[in-house]
């Protein structure tokens, strides 16, 4: 019974074992410059700043979560394009009112201007 388990626990030792060589190799080969912009804190699209209080813009997270959703969504046609032999006209209409709801969406988001980035 083990020795089905071999194959496993020494593929598991050689990743583990490679991974660990690789990030020593580029921590010690790696040029270490430092300077103070690679030293500066940087997050989400914005100058960071001291008062966490602070307004600012939300555009960059609702274009993020925009591009999340419809990547999502389009990868859902690549196992349908695999699929659409053995699923027939059903899967094919089904697709379609999926990119129907997929694209109504898209329309309304571009005419809210969700999209504009002024």
């Amino acid at each position: 019974m083990l020795a089905n388990y071999l194959p496993v626990l020494l593929f598991l030792i050689v990743a583990s074992g490679l991974g660990v060589v690789l990030l020593v190799a580029g921590k010690l080969l790696s040029p270490h410059r430092p300077n103070e912009q690679k030293l500066s804190p940087y997050e989400c699209g914005f100058e960071a700043f001291e008062d966490n209080r602070m307004k600012f813009d939300v555009r960059y997270y609702l274009v993020a979560i925009l591009f999340i959703i419809f990547d999502l969504e389009i990868a859902f046609l690549f196992p349908w394009a695999v699929a659409l032999d053995d699923i027939g006209i059903f899967g094919f209409l089904a697709m379609m009112i999926f990119l129907l709801v997929l694209v109504a969406g898209f329309i309304y988001e571009w005419m809210k201007g969700a999209l504009e980035w002024e």
